[in-house]
């Protein structure tokens, strides 16, 4: 206490501290309503209701506090539900603004995912795209093969190559890859 001597009363001192928190209002409204919910509360409120008709109808006369019209209990019904709707509405009304938020920030990520999709998509028809224009094994063999037998029908014209001969005798034959 004698370090808070020193400086000014302000807002943060005093008895009544005032706080600038709107958030503890409307989670306290929240639980209320909550509460008010929750099949206990209606438990214990037909229970108190009940007890209350008993006692007035069923209970010694000079101890009835609110005979049959039970006028008491209708108006603290009353005040009951005249506090409870308000509280109600609050929670309602703050929750639906982080149901907006939360709906916002799924919108966001679903455009995000959009455009990570999109992109994807973009990428593999260009790798498609890449991978028509590439020759691939079989269609460079064949081109190869169709060479050779071009380069041999020329060699026969000329003559210098009969059509039984191998015209690569000296070099030794690689094994195909079926054979390895």
């Amino acid at each position: 206490m004698a370090d808070r001597l020193d400086r000014p009363k302000g807002v943060d001192r005093g008895l009544f501290r005032r706080r600038k928190d709107a958030e503890r209002g409307g989670q306290w409204a929240e639980g209320i309503a909550r509460f008010l919910g929750t099949p206990s509360f209606i438990l214990w409120l037909t229970i108190f209701v009940g007890a209350w008709g008993a006692w007035n109808v069923w209970g010694p006369d000079k101890q009835q506090f609110d005979p049959w019209p039970f006028i008491g209990l209708t108006l603290m019904l009353s005040l009951q539900a005249s506090y409870a709707a308000p509280l109600i509405l609050l929670a309602q009304n703050r929750q639906a603004d982080r149901d907006r938020v939360a709906a916002e920030q799924d919108r966001q990520q679903a455009a995000r995912s959009l455009a990570d999709t999109e992109y994807l998509a973009r990428e593999v028809a260009s790798l498609r795209q890449a991978l028509g224009e590439t020759a691939t094994r079989d269609f460079v063999r064949s081109e190869l093969r169709a060479l050779l037998e071009e380069l041999r029908e020329e060699l026969r014209e000329d003559g210098d190559v009969e059509q039984d001969e191998d015209p690569r005798p000296d070099e030794p034959r690689k094994p195909s890859r079926r054979a390895r």
